[in-house]
């Protein structure tokens, strides 16, 4: 098991990694092809604008003159190519689907072209041609710049963009209007799209407004927060996932530490009473009483000491089934506390001092084997984990509203506040420094913990390095 956690831990670690820096990478693309797709559907909106402004005007020029059409030269010929453009737009033409392609478009191409600069000579050919077509036309009607105002606001709306901005038109001369929109603020930050429309690189469109960038990351709110949610639920599984695994890792540890623990707890008495049997049969004590005596007294105290052990684990066993059902009754507590004071002090080691708090009459609704247990389990644990002598405070009182609190304390060497904890786990043992001849296989107080929840109850610990514990059982 260690073995293999050793691998698949950092194995885990280095695959959540990789699906965070992929997802990354993913989302940082989808930005930069989003953001590029945005800018240049930004350039289009003054393209876009403008032919259809240009169109309208020429639809009025028609309107207002006798000829049908309206022809003119884009000013633009290809030496190596010899292509010239002639420019012939109808008076009916259809404003309101007009585009760069929609007008009829005569070109008389002579040469042979270079199919390697097919794509840019036709992106050259349609700018020359719209800005051949300005040409013309200004020379006839000047710009209307409200309209053209008005269409680059519709345009920019369908593509989702409503931000302020501000569009400025220079001409030829060094001269610019500027029409700015309601709530429109300059800022070093702002992005200038420009369009030149005429022959004259100075005659051009220029639009500005707020970065691209925070208008495509609106945009992805959805895809980011789909994302992000994605991030958090596998930061949970993975962190749920190593953290089973070092559990796992922590009860293989504890069961081990058991199993080592529990054969020598086993073994001792085992070994006694052996010993005292042994002596028994081979060596004539039986034949003098109070050897036989002794050594029967020292074979029944082993006894007694395994039947304590076995029961102790068959308890946490059958806690387990789902069968297992508690007989609760009321139950005094007084008497209860006193008998179990009687037997610890004639088993203690060590002098023990009781000090009990608990009124005549106050009684507990449980089951009287398990909670028999549960105080019993306590007090061991007090008279364990102290020093050459040890005092015990015992005491029980009634919560409005809660139930009975039992409460056992004493003046032992303390948890540390780090392993307090752990204290309720299962095979747990708190390390006890120098105190090496404490015995016990880290079930009582796994067993304390789940008898009292089985009584629909809690345990508290409160305990100070050196200064002893305080265990509060809170029975309803």
């Amino acid at each position: 098991m260690r073995y293999k956690n050793r691998h698949i831990i950092p194995l885990l670690l280095f695959s959540f990694a990789a699906l965070v820096l992929y997802q990354s990478y993913w989302l940082n693309g989808l930005f930069r092809s989003s953001l590029d797709a945005k800018r240049s559907q930004v350039e289009m909106v003054l393209q876009k604008a403008d032919y259809v402004e240009i169109m309208t005007r020429l639809r009025d020029i028609n309107e207002d003159s006798d000829s049908e059409t309206v022809s003119m030269d884009a000013g633009w010929a290809d030496e190596s190519n010899s292509a010239n453009v002639k420019i012939s737009v109808r008076s009916d033409s259809s404003v309101e689907d007009a585009s760069p392609n929609s007008a009829t478009l005569t070109m008389s191409t002579m040469g042979e072209s270079n199919a390697k600069d097919a794509l840019t000579a036709a992106e050259e050919l349609s700018n020359y041609y719209q800005r051949g077509l300005h040409v013309g036309v200004d020379a006839l009607a000047d710009i209307n710049i409200e309209r053209l105002d008005s269409l680059v606001n519709v345009n920019l709306a369908e593509i989702g963009i409503t931000v302020p901005h501000c569009l400025t038109v220079w001409y030829q001369d060094g001269r610019n209007v500027r029409l700015p929109t309601p709530g429109y603020v300059y800022s070093e930050k702002a992005e200038d799209y420009s369009m030149t429309y005429g022959m004259n690189d100075n005659e051009k469109y220029v639009l500005t407004l707020r970065p691209v960038a925070y208008i495509v990351l609106r945009e992805m709110e959805g895809v980011i927060l789909a994302s992000l949610l994605l991030f958090l639920i596998l930061s949970l599984s993975f962190w749920f996932l190593i953290h089973t695994m070092m559990r796992q890792k922590s009860i293989e540890e504890m069961k081990s530490d058991f199993t080592n623990n529990i054969t020598h707890e086993l073994k001792t008495p085992v070994a006694v009473a052996y010993a005292a049997n042994d002596a028994l049969l081979n060596h004539g004590a039986s034949e003098n009483p109070d050897k036989l005596r002794e050594y029967l007294g020292i074979s029944m105290d082993q006894l007694k000491k395994l039947e304590g052990m076995i029961e102790q684990i068959l308890s946490m066993s059958m806690e387990s089934r789902k069968s297992f059902e508690l007989r609760k009754e009321h139950i005094e507590l007084l008497p209860l506390i006193t008998s179990l004071i009687e037997q610890h002090k004639l088993s203690a080691e060590k002098p023990c001092e009781f000090i009990v708090d608990v009124k005549p009459g106050l009684s507990v609704h449980a089951d009287r084997f398990h909670i028999t247990n549960i105080i019993s389990n306590l007090i061991e644990n007090a008279k364990k984990y102290s020093r050459e002598s040890v005092t015990l405070h015992i005491s029980g009182r009634i919560v409005d509203g809660k139930g009975v609190e039992i409460s056992v304390q004493d003046n032992g060497i303390g948890i540390p506040h780090d392993k307090q904890k752990h204290v309720f786990d299962k095979f747990y043992r708190v390390p006890t420094g120098n105190i090496h001849e404490v015995d016990g296989y880290g079930l009582g107080l796994y067993y304390v913990k789940n008898m009292v929840e089985k009584h629909g109850g809690t345990i508290s610990l409160n305990s100070e390095l050196g200064k002893g514990s305080r265990f509060t059982i809170m029975i309803p």
